[in-house]
């Protein structure tokens, strides 16, 4: 007996749109489902360093991290009076530098597509920097602010060691969010490495 080939395909054409017809249905009761799903009115975020090195072993030369600092608020509303605190650790060889103004300083800030950060806590502090955008109070959701192109600065004739962490704060968040990654810089001097040969 000899099948002709429309009669072959048609059982499994018509169980290929059975299937499409089940599929679309779980689909529109899935969009329903999600529609009807209120997500809560919450506040997040994340704050992150990027960073690049450039470490020296010459010991008269310095070594160099450059770094941005990041805040997305990944959370469901806006965030106010965003605030960043980059810490260095007690009595380390690191430098700190930045594109910064300090607390009333009023220079004209009108450089295009620049964001501009001020210094507010005390200037003579090496080991604290609070910094917070000039002009900008809120951060919407899913928008991200950043603190860009700051330097850490450190000779290699001595052994250093230390954890560069940075710390987020907001009107809804007082108590401040840790970066994902906080910058670790440890390494031996080149006078130390010579005695031990």
């Amino acid at each position: 007996m000899i099948l002709r080939r429309h009669e072959v395909i048609t059982p499994v054409e018509d169980k290929i749109h059975e299937l499409q017809q089940q599929t679309n249905a779980y689909i529109r009761e899935i969009k329903t489902l999600v529609e009807a799903l209120k997500m809560p009115n919450r506040v997040n975020l994340i704050s992150y360093f990027t960073s690049a090195f450039n470490i020296s072993y010459d010991s008269e030369q310095e070594s160099l991290c450059l770094g941005s600092y990041h805040i997305r608020n990944i959370g469901s509303k806006p965030i106010t009076n965003p605030s960043i605190c980059i810490q260095l650790p007690k009595d380390s060889p690191f430098y700190f530098s930045g594109r910064y103004v300090h607390e009333n300083f009023t220079p004209n800030l009108k450089t295009q597509g620049q964001q501009h950060w001020e210094r507010f806590n005390d200037k003579l502090s090496k080991e604290e920097y609070w910094l917070r955008p000039v002009g900008k109070t809120i951060l919407e959701q899913n928008e991200t602010l950043s603190f860009t192109n700051f330097q850490i600065r450190w000779s290699h004739n001595l052994s250093y060691s230390g954890t560069i962490m940075g710390f987020t704060y907001c009107d809804q968040l007082t108590d401040g969010v840790a970066v994902l990654n906080p910058i670790n810089l440890n390494g031996i001097g080149q006078t130390q490495e010579g005695d031990n040969e």
